[in-house]
């Protein structure tokens, strides 16, 4: 009566009831598992192993093809209880426009409690002070349709905490807030857990998300692969084998245990303070191992001097006829060949500018300035520019699905490449290379896009884009909605798409992936530019990005703290500028270490 149960569950979409379009492999296949009342529990798994068909299972909005899943004594199957079960559970889904209903911000919060009979003024107290838990209190009368994307995202996770559930399931919840708002929502939710008993399950790609829950359950190809602690789950080495990638601070810690030939336990994961005490014990013991290799020099390529591709010029843009300006003065060069990040806090005008650089928006006042050669200006104010605009700057969206409309994904590709008076042939081998080049395979081309996992719809999207040959691709959030592997495989396009001469704009809330990847990072801040440097420059201190109202990458916070202990004993230590690759940092950290150990005894 106390958990939950699922017990022997196969689910296909194709059959009865379900996606007819969809695959006819199930789902999820002979899947049994249990949730205890009240736990913290996150479900881990590639794309495709059957995350979120287990989440809908749990809240009905599906029943399964055969086995029985079970809410705290309640069959889902069982119609009589079906209103029962979904009075007592929340879900909030990654994309929240899936799940905004109501104009005004506020109504749309009280569209879930007025539908469970709760009235005024209990109803008043539950909106207000769920639209206070997520920040965005102070929008209650904005239309829902102008919030931003992670707005949005807010939006819909307060809708669910009006309810006050007794299960809140988080599907990717957390993956468009930035940084501060996802730590700030978690605590809500963490509080939540253990005042009022809440069950809250949390399917994520994030690892350092899923280190704060009590258990991780992990799936692979609708089956259950493993289940344990965060310690236990993070110390297996074949963890990769489901598309999953330990933690950062995990992955520097095992890089710095292997240089100094040790081992670390499960007992040493269970925290990131225990991690870093024993960290602390192996860089400073008296026989600390001096590895083959470690202090051969890394030379970084050279960074020629690079022409502006892109200007944007004291540039003011407003959605309500200049009462109130989304973005403010941006001024902003953007040249060839580099990746630039463009970060910043959840509304703070990211997806507004990217918007105009390729003429989506007009801007209230200013302008950008196009440069595709040397000696041809383009302007995005100017109405005869926007066609060669939209050519050499290519956008691909926050929720890619959004650009996909066609019966065929090669067609799909091919509709920017129709409108600019190429041959059948030429389109056809263009696509056929854009597709390739974003790893799609041949049979997919026949397929509906709305077949296609996220993941593959993001490459699609993308595909279609590239096929036009752009010299600028902006790209929002690239790697949202995609397991480790994907985003790695996702970022390794990336690069080799700017190696071979594409000028890269990427919005993102992930720090540690923006300052591993990006050439500069762009910092918005309520609609201003409040820096725009490199990484190394941009999260030198704590204090510096605190001001910029974003967070340290997870890395440079884990091994800041590990350094500044070292410090104490080693005040010699020369540590430089931060590493983002966490094996590439530990290795630094550990060459410091050996260096300052040497000056010791001089």
């Amino acid at each position: 009566m106390e958990k939950i149960s699922v017990q022997d569950v196969t689910f296909t979409y194709g059959s009865e009831g379900a996606d007819v379009n969809a695959p006819e492999e199930p789902a999820l296949e002979d899947l049994s598992l249990e949730i205890e009342k009240g736990s913290y529990t996150a479900i881990l798994g590639a794309n495709g192993s059957g995350k979120s068909t287990l989440a809908k299972l749990i809240d009905v909005i599906e029943v399964p093809d055969s086995g029985r899943v079970v809410v705290f004594g309640k069959d889902t199957s069982d119609d009589s209880v079906f209103w029962q079960i979904r009075e007592k559970g929340a879900c909030v889904f990654q994309n929240p426009d899936n799940q905004i209903v109501g104009t005004i911000v506020e109504e749309d919060v009280a569209f879930g409690p007025e539908n469970l009979g709760i009235k005024l003024p209990e109803l008043r107290e539950r909106v207000d002070q769920a639209l206070k838990d997520v920040g965005i209190y102070d929008l209650r009368l904005r239309e829902a349709s102008r919030l931003s994307g992670g707005q949005k995202q807010k939006l819909a996770i307060a809708g669910a905490l009006a309810m006050r559930p007794e299960v809140l399931i988080l599907d990717e919840a957390t993956a468009m807030l930035d940084p501060r708002s996802r730590d700030e929502f978690l605590a809500v939710c963490e509080d939540m857990r253990l005042k009022k008993g809440l069950t809250l399950i949390t399917i994520t790609h994030d690892m350092s998300e899923a280190m704060r829950c009590g258990r991780i359950i992990v799936l692979s190809k609708g089956k259950k692969a493993t289940e344990g602690t965060p310690a236990k789950i993070f110390a297996d080495i074949s963890l990769e084998q489901y598309g999953l990638r330990r933690p950062v601070s995990v992955r520097f810690a095992y890089e710095i245990a292997k240089l100094a030939g040790k081992t670390l336990t499960e007992e040493d994961l269970t925290g990131s303070s225990r991690l870093r005490e024993r960290l602390y014990k192996i860089l400073t013991a008296p026989d600390l191992k001096e590895p083959e290799g470690i202090f051969e020099e890394r030379h970084a390529g050279a960074i020629s001097d690079r022409r502006k591709i892109m200007s944007v010029k004291d540039l003011f843009s407003s959605y309500d006829g200049g009462a109130t300006f989304a973005l403010k003065n941006i001024n902003l060069d953007v040249y060839e060949g580099e990746i630039l990040g463009i970060v910043g806090e959840s509304g703070c005008g990211k997806t507004t500018l990217i918007s105009h650089m390729n003429s989506i928006m007009k801007p209230s006042s200013g302008e950008i300035e196009i440069y595709p050669e040397e000696g041809t200006t383009l302007y995005c104010s100017r109405k005869k520019d926007v066609r060669r605009i939209r050519e050499t700057v290519g956008l691909v969206f926050q929720y890619p699905e959004y650009q996909l409309f066609e019966e065929t994904v090669y067609k799909d590709i091919c509709y920017g490449l129709s409108k600019m008076k190429l041959t059948a042939e030429e389109q056809k081998d263009r696509a056929v290379k854009a597709a390739r080049s974003v790893g799609l395979e041949k049979d997919i081309l026949r397929k509906n896009p709305f077949e296609l996992s996220g993941g593959q719809k993001r490459r699609a999207a993308m595909a279609g884009v590239l096929a036009m040959r752009p010299k600028i691709l902006v790209l929002d959030e690239p790697a949202s909605g995609l397991d480790p592997a994907g985003r790695e495989e996702m970022f390794s396009l990336i690069k080799s798409l700017r190696d071979g001469g594409t000028t890269i704009v990427i919005v993102s809330h992930n720090m540690d992936e923006a300052a591993a990847y990006c050439d500069r990072i762009c910092c918005i801040r309520n609609g201003e530019v409040s820096e725009a440097e490199t990484p190394e420059k941009l999260f030198c201190d704590s204090e510096k990005t605190g001001k910029f109202g974003i967070d340290q990458p997870k890395i440079t916070k884990f091994s800041g703290l590990l350094k500044e202990e070292l410090k104490k004993v080693m005040p010699q230590a020369d540590f430089g500028t931060p590493v983002f690759e966490p094996e590439e940092e530990a290795r630094s950290v550990y060459r410091a270490v050996l260096e300052a150990r040497r000056k010791d005894v001089k």
